[in-house]
């Protein structure tokens, strides 16, 4: 199994929505949450509108700084725990052999695992520093593939987005959308499975093991 980890594992989507929104104001401009969804949805990020609204990279880059100072802040300050998530991976654990494919950089996926056990039962992580193409690109997941020595058929990816699914579809690996409020209104049909929490996915896996 191959995990996404924002949104899926841990509750950090809408915070890192407002980092960027905290940012973008520091220049007077809003993060519209519908559309910032459609551009991540695209894999453009949270600067597709701050450019199309005519504002250099070099702005960009200092604002980029801005956001990940703000994230970080509130990695640390604010409860990002989903309920049911460390015991759902401790039941698959004795079951079947699993890892994270994050677009997280290493610097906030080390600051949000400190003091959190979600890591111990992963056979390994591969954050954003680990591929060349973030998702919906397929590479992502076609490394976890690869890391796994796993055919796509005994393979099953966690998403909540429309980008990671998308990320999984173009892999040729079946993915399962457990439901997260942040993304819910995201074109998320081509799913193979669809799930309210997490914890369903111990009778959907284990039933078929």
């Amino acid at each position: 199994m191959l995990f996404d980890h924002d949104g899926v594992l841990v509750d950090t989507e809408p915070w890192y929505h407002r980092a960027g929104a905290r940012a973008l104001a520091d220049i007077g401009l809003a993060l519209d949450p519908e559309r910032y969804l459609e551009d991540m949805a695209r894999g453009l990020g949270t600067w597709a509108g701050a450019r199309a609204a005519g504002v250099g990279e070099q702005t960009i880059t200092r604002l980029r700084r801005l956001r990940d100072a703000y994230y970080q802040e509130y990695l640390r300050t604010e409860a990002i725990e989903i309920e049911g998530v460390v015991d759902t991976l401790a039941e698959l654990s004795r079951h079947v052999r699993m890892a994270i494919v994050s677009t997280a950089k290493r610097v906030d996926f080390e600051l949000i695992h400190e003091h959190r056990r979600i890591r111990e039962f992963m056979d390994f992580v591969l954050v954003r520093e680990d591929y060349e193409h973030a998702k919906p690109h397929p590479e992502a997941y076609l490394t976890g593939l690869a890391r796994f020595g796993a055919t796509r058929e005994e393979t099953l990816v966690l998403e909540d987005s429309a980008r990671g699914l998308s990320s999984a579809v173009a892999a040729g690996i079946d993915c399962v959308i457990v439901h997260h409020d942040f993304t819910a209104g995201q074109d998320l049909s081509q799913a193979t499975h669809r799930i309210a929490t997490l914890a369903e996915l111990k009778d959907l896996v284990l039933g078929s093991t």
